[in-house]
């Protein structure tokens, strides 16, 4: 892996579209849609570019961008998830995977970490390895330090401003998911999973209303299961203090061909359902407010 700096390989590493005036107390972040693939990562891999991709939630920036029309930001990563990972804490890490010693201060035990899938990956999502042999632990850092804590400044400074301009902001953690990991022996396939961290990241009206809203669409949707939400959701959700975050997975097989990584004739009509949900999340009347917590 050549020590070329991280951010050198990204231009720009992320970027946020504005919408000429925010006029929505929302924020959609699309984290895992970067697809940039430096040539040094893929020499560095023993997968090929397309394997690679199998993390990737594809074409989600796309599909979510008319959203900056209504009225919100939306942030999206350049740099692929298989290279950095920001829906993880700054430093889960395998040390299976480095050259060198860890700083004492990293998460070696999380189960993230144990499955493969840290802020360094060391698998696709599919299970395969990604690289040849072990990285320099500098190269884990400098990735750290100059891609993952840039972006996540960059999203907590979106979401404080929101929350200054309206008095509470709403986070939208945008992602799609492998129709494989959908199986159900007992029903039909889910189009959508709601994740609120079980009741944690965001009021209850929020994700009642993104699930009636899919539901009008005539999309399945269940919460929480398989996925309740990442770090983000977990890290940027504080209702208590007017600060909501709720992650909305799509199932990639509404949109793309999976195996051959294109997006297929329903991607409009699913963009348009998202543009549709997220205005309606926009306008209902819903009490995202500071609560005040009475003393016991």
């Amino acid at each position: 892996m050549s020590r070329v700096p991280p951010a050198s390989l990204f231009t720009p590493p992320f970027r946020v579209d504005e919408p000429e005036r925010q006029t929505l107390p929302f924020v959609y972040n699309t984290g895992h849609s970067g697809a940039v693939y430096p040539a040094s990562f893929v020499a560095a891999s023993r997968l090929d570019a397309v394997a690679l991709r199998r993390s990737e939630d594809a074409f989600v920036d796309r599909l979510y961008a008319p959203v900056v029309g209504l009225g919100a930001p939306l942030m999206q990563a350049s740099f692929p998830r298989a290279y950095l990972d920001v829906n993880r804490e700054p430093y889960e890490l395998d040390p299976r995977m480095f050259d060198g010693r860890l700083p004492s201060f990293v998460n070696v035990r999380s189960m993230r970490v144990a499955g493969g899938l840290g802020t360094v990956p060391r698998v696709v999502a599919d299970g395969q390895e990604i690289y040849r042999g072990r990285l320099p632990v500098e190269e884990a850092l400098a990735r750290i330090e100059e891609l993952y804590k840039p972006y996540h400044r960059t999203l907590k400074e979106l979401v404080a401003r929101t929350a200054r301009a309206f008095g509470h902001a709403v986070l939208i953690d945008c992602h799609s998911m492998p129709s494989t990991s959908l199986a159900r022996d007992d029903g039909p396939m889910v189009d959508v999973v709601l994740g609120d961290r079980f009741g944690t990241s965001c009021a209850p009206d929020l994700i009642d209303c993104a699930e009636a809203a899919f539901r009008g669409h005539g999309l399945r949707v269940v919460r929480n299961k398989p996925y309740a939400g990442g770090f983000i959701t977990e890290h940027y959700g504080e209702p208590a203090l007017g600060r909501h975050a709720l992650q909305i997975e799509v199932n990639r097989a509404l949109y793309m061909d999976e195996r051959k990584l294109l997006p297929r004739p329903g991607f409009e009509a699913l963009s348009r359902t998202l543009t549709e949900v997220a205005e309606t999340l926009g306008h209902a009347a819903l009490d995202l407010g500071p609560r005040r917590i009475a003393a016991e």
